[in-house]
């Protein structure tokens, strides 16, 4: 009996992949994919397949929030994670979403066959690359508490960053860095989770506190023959 299996990826290449090296297990059957969190939920509801591969930085709704959203409706759900964030932070999210395994997107093919048969068999796993990287955390806890959110933003993270703090749009910032207004937006939505930021304006506020760009010029009133103008500072 073949198990079905649901990819959820949004980058075509790799979706596509996935889909090639998966389907060439002779027990397993690729019934579907999704290209972003809202049609993996529905398509998860509808098929019920027997795991789920999950790209937990998709575009909108996250592979962290798709998973929440799909193990309070099917809790025994079975999912594996696929991580391109090099942060402990961020696979602990994912685990405690319901996550049952956890891989680096750049993972060997054999790393990933091993960790579908795993998670299939109700076994928790955790990549090679990314079992280093807790261990580290759980061995080195100090440097741990002293890195910043700010330290674990990807070098491309920062440069969306201070692009949209300095009032650009992800169109504008695609232009500018050559690519996609998706992809653009997948990096915003990361870095915005891993500086547990809500809004644009906390994402400006926080630009102006590091020193990103500078503070807007505040105005006082000048005050002539009874009427007020005002001059910046």
């Amino acid at each position: 009996m073949s198990h079905r299996i649901l990819v959820v990826e949004d980058h075509p290449l790799l979706r596509h992949g996935l889909r090639a090296l998966l389907g060439s297990h002779p027990d397993y059957l690729v019934v579907d994919e999704a290209a972003d969190g809202r049609d993996a939920v529905a398509k998860a509801f509808h098929l019920q397949p027997d795991l789920i591969v999950m790209d937990l930085s998709l575009p909108g709704t996250s592979g962290i929030d798709a998973t929440l959203q799909i193990r309070r409706r099917l809790p025994q759900q079975r999912v594996l994670a696929l991580s391109d964030d090099d942060s402990e932070i961020h696979i602990g999210e994912a685990m405690r979403a319901g996550c049952i395994g956890c891989v680096k997107k750049d993972c060997a093919p054999e790393e990933m066959m091993l960790a579908a048969k795993s998670v299939l068999a109700g076994r928790r796993f955790i990549g090679q690359d990314l079992a280093s990287l807790l261990l580290d955390g759980v061995l080195n806890p100090e440097k741990a508490r002293d890195t910043s959110p700010w330290d674990r933003l990807s070098s491309r993270e920062r440069t969306i960053f201070k692009l949209i703090a300095e009032g650009g749009t992800n169109r504008s910032a695609a232009a500018y860095l050559n690519l996609s207004a998706k992809t653009v937006e997948k990096h915003r939505a990361n870095l915005m989770r891993k500086l547990r930021l809500n809004s644009a304006v906390e994402l400006a506020l926080l630009a102006v506190d590091l020193g990103l760009v500078q503070r807007p010029a505040m105005s006082r009133p000048l005050v002539t023959n009874g009427s007020s103008t005002s001059l910046a500072n």
